[in-house]
């Protein structure tokens, strides 16, 4: 089988785009692998948890550091068994970031409670530990901090206000997997880690799929009864649960492709280098506000996300379009402006960070089969349009 990861290098030839994703380039080499293992399960007829699941979970807890994994239906569904099972309901608060997917709050919501949502530390577009503590009241129950964009939140603050105030912390580790804070792997700190294998994230699977972490035994015992129905023994249920459990095809595909996670995270960060570097040699690196990574944090680079001031964030990413430059904006609406969270009463300017971020990121290519000529394109380009802004800044 071919290395998956040796496309990273300059090329001779001519690029003339490069794409925000391309799931297909790191599916391509592990083909033939996981298409034998989709026959066995076709043959086997077990489509639901067994064995790969099993396997899956084990793998998932070593890779984390936690001691127990557990399969479910998706990332989403995940902060909703997580919460489930800490009893989260009718008049409790949960404290979250408002720049996250929307996946985050919702899951609260649908359980009766209230998100909570506060500001974010504009570097690394995680909570803000002061924020959090000044949004505390004794109807907290917990918080799930984000580790958004692949890089961990500060754990050690927030795992000391939950000791203070007796709250329960999950880990949205839906873009981070791999990723370490001060050596502790995310989804092990918190009482318990909520995965993703959405098939952009940086383990992706064909289709959904979720994974809950913790180090307690009772408490992993109970996220699969609740993701199970409630349901132990069969047809005897001792609480209400969900149905959101892990299909055995999503589970063998991901199976193989954990063999490559560290890879696929060494990729990620040799991309995010070739960026910094360059930006700098283009000198538009405190132009665009390169992201970096705290010290002692092992950021996984689920998005490489620069800031664009000055109003020009959309015309910056138009004109990239039109040179085939694939971006994206996470998140262009925070949840706090949007509609359906109209109810919670935040005002314009209620969570300042939270808002610029909104108008200024924009995400650019840097999935692990990425090439140094696709990144160098990129950033000619983007420095080409920068240029031209503002020249047309100054005339006018």
């Amino acid at each position: 089988m071919s290395n998956v990861n040796d496309t990273n290098t300059s090329s001779n030839q001519p690029v003339s785009s490069a794409p925000l994703l391309d799931v297909g380039r790191g599916n391509a080499p592990l083909k033939d692998e996981i298409m034998e293992l989709i026959s066995g399960i076709y043959d086997s007829g077990w489509f639901v948890g067994g064995p790969h699941v099993a396997e899956l979970e084990a793998s998932v807890a070593k890779a984390t550091g936690a001691q127990h994994a557990v399969g479910c239906a998706s990332g989403s569904d995940a902060l909703l068994v997580a919460l489930m099972m800490l009893g989260i309901g009718d008049g409790d608060r949960v404290i979250c970031p408002s720049f996250t997917f929307f996946a985050t709050a919702s899951a609260i919501t649908r359980l009766g409670a209230e998100p909570v949502f506060v500001d974010i530390d504009p570097d690394t577009f995680n909570l803000d530990v002061a924020k959090v503590e000044q949004a505390i009241t004794p109807k907290t129950k917990a918080i799930i901090p984000v580790h958004l964009f692949g890089q961990c939140a500060d754990m050690d603050g927030i795992m000391t206000l939950a000791d203070k105030y007796s709250l329960k912390v999950v880990e949205d580790c839906a873009q981070s997997i791999g990723a370490s804070y001060n050596g502790n792997g995310c989804g092990s700190i918190g009482d318990v880690g909520c995965f993703s294998f959405y098939p952009t994230k940086n383990l992706g699977g064909m289709g959904d799929g979720g994974m809950l972490t913790t180090n307690d035994q009772e408490t992993a015992d109970r996220l699969r009864l609740f993701a199970n129905h409630g349901m132990k023994p069969r047809y005897y249920h001792q609480v209400i649960g969900v149905n959101s459990r892990l299909d055995a095809i999503q589970a063998a595909i991901l199976k193989v492709k954990m063999k490559h996670l560290e890879s696929y995270a060494s990729r990620r960060r040799q991309n995010a280098a070739n960026y910094l570097r360059l930006m700098q040699e283009a000198g538009i690196d405190a132009a665009v506000s390169a992201p970096s990574a705290n010290a002692g944090n092992a950021h996984v680079w689920n998005q490489f996300t620069i800031r664009i001031t000055g109003g020009r964030r959309d015309v910056v990413r138009s004109q990239l379009a039109d040179r085939k430059i694939g971006s994206e904006i996470y998140y262009p609406i925070p949840l706090h402006q949007q509609s359906c969270f109209a109810y919670l009463g935040y005002g314009k300017g209620s969570l300042p960070e939270t808002e610029r971020a909104a108008s200024e990121v924009l995400s650019l290519p840097i999935f692990p089969e990425l090439t140094l000529a696709e990144q160098e394109y990129t950033v000619e380009n983007l420095a080409a349009i920068l240029a031209g802004a503002n020249q047309a800044k100054r005339a006018a």
